[in-house]
C-alpha cells in the first residue's frame, strides 16, 4: 500500500525491452535508503518490485499486463518518473490508501493558470470517471490529489506549488497519458451492490429423499 505522497523524482537509466515485458532501471537517491530485494515501490503510481540495487538505482521488472495498462511503455531513458516507497505500519497516512494497481489511463487536456495554483484538466473513460467523484480522492502518476470538478468526459484537479516542485505532473503536456487509481472505496462497494451468490447447491437430502428411502 501507499499513499500518493511523492517521495522523490527518479530518472530512467536504461530500459531493456523483450517481446511484450521491460526490465527498467532507475536512478534515484531518497528511496533507496535501507532498500531491499523484493521491497515494493511505486512508479508513476506502479506498485513494482526490485530485483535488484545499487547505491544510486534500483532495477524493476514490468510485465506485459503492466505496460499495457499504464504508461510506463512510453518511458525512455532519461523520463523523469515519480518514486514512492511502500507505507509502512505507523507511517502517516498524509495521502490516502493507494495500492499501486493502475485502473487506467487518462490523457491531458489543457493546463490553466489560476493565481498560486495550476488547474489540470484529464479526461478518460467512462468505466473510470464513474468512480471519480467531486471532492473525492484520486492518484495521478502516484500523485494523491483532489478532485475539484467532474462531468461526463473530464475532472480536474487543482496543484499548488509545493506539489507541482516534488512531482512530475506540470511538466508533462496536453495530449500526454497519466496512470490513473480510483479511490478503492467505490470500486468495492459497486462490487458488493453488484454481487450475485450463487445459488446453494442441493445436499441431494431432503424431506422427499428421506420419505422416499423409508425413513419417514
Amino acid at each position: 500500500m501507499f499513499t500518493g505522497l511523492v517521495e522523490e523524482i527518479g530518472t530512467i537509466q536504461s530500459i531493456l525491452k523483450g517481446t511484450k515485458s521491460a526490465k527498467i532501471v532507475i536512478q534515484a537517491k531518497k528511496i533507496l535508503e535501507k532498500v531491499q530485494l523484493g521491497d515494493s515501490i511505486a512508479v508513476n503510481g506502479v506498485c513494482l518490485t526490485v530485483t535488484d540495487f545499487t547505491s544510486h538505482s534500483f532495477a524493476v521488472d514490468v510485465m506485459a499486463e503492466t505496460i499495457g495498462r499504464t504508461n510506463l511503455g512510453d518511458l525512455t531513458a532519461g523520463s523523469k518518473v515519480n518514486l514512492e516507497r511502500a507505507l509502512r505500519l505507523g507511517d502517516r497516512l498524509g495521502g490516502h490508501l493507494v495500492s499501486g494497481h493502475i485502473d487506467g489511463l487518462g490523457i491531458i487536456r489543457d493546463f490553466k493558470q489560476e493565481d498560486n495554483a495550476v488547474w489540470v484538466s484529464i479526461s478518460a473513460p467512462p468505466e473510470i470517471l464513474k468512480y471519480i467523484i467531486e471532492k473525492g480522492s484520486i492518484a495521478i502518476d502516484g500523485i494523491s490529489l483532489t478532485v475539484a470538478y467532474v462531468d461526463e468526459r473530464v475532472f480536474k484537479v487543482s496543484i499548488i506549488p509545493h506539489t507541482k516542485d516534488v512531482t512530475t505532473l506540470l511538466k508533462k503536456s496536453p495530449g500526454d497519458a497519466v496512470n490513473l487509481e480510483c479511490d478503492m472505496i467505490g470500486k468495492y462497494i459497486e462490487r458488493f451492490l453488484n454481487f450475485k451468490e450463487s445459488p446453494t447447491p442441493k445436499t441431494g437430502v431432503d424431506m422427499d429423499f428421506l420419505r422416499e428411502n423409508g425413513f419417514l
